[in-house]
């Protein structure tokens, strides 16, 4: 299966976030999977300005717009923003303060 999206135009359905995973503020996620089977899912996800807490997957992504701070419990604090590349390990346990709403394109792998 191949085709192609533009990523900008891409239309995304909301997201039900938990709302105890809400530190500050009032983000709401949305996104739109693109491929998943068996080993992957790639697709596209985005946030609205506040402060979330997450346990993450095995995820690699590309931010296209906006930007946040990622705080990695026990690990380093990232300034992410359009361009950049962000790489999770299975169970990072992160606290997401987004400053601008961000758009990234992800890859999970199972």
């Amino acid at each position: 299966m191949s085709f192609v999206v533009h990523v900008a135009d891409a239309e995304l359905m909301p997201d039900e976030l938990d709302p105890s995973s809400v530190l500050a503020g009032d983000p709401k996620t949305s996104s739109a999977v693109l491929h998943v089977d068996d080993k992957v899912e790639r697709g596209i996800w985005q946030i609205t300005p506040g402060t979330v807490t997450d346990v993450e997957t095995d995820e690699v992504f590309v931010v296209l717009d906006g930007r946040a701070t990622i705080e990695i419990k026990g690990g380093p604090t990232l300034e992410v923003g359009p361009g950049d590349v962000c790489v999770f390990d299975q169970g990072a346990e992160t606290v997401w303060t987004v400053h601008e709403t961000l758009r990234k394109v992800y890859q999970i792998t199972f």
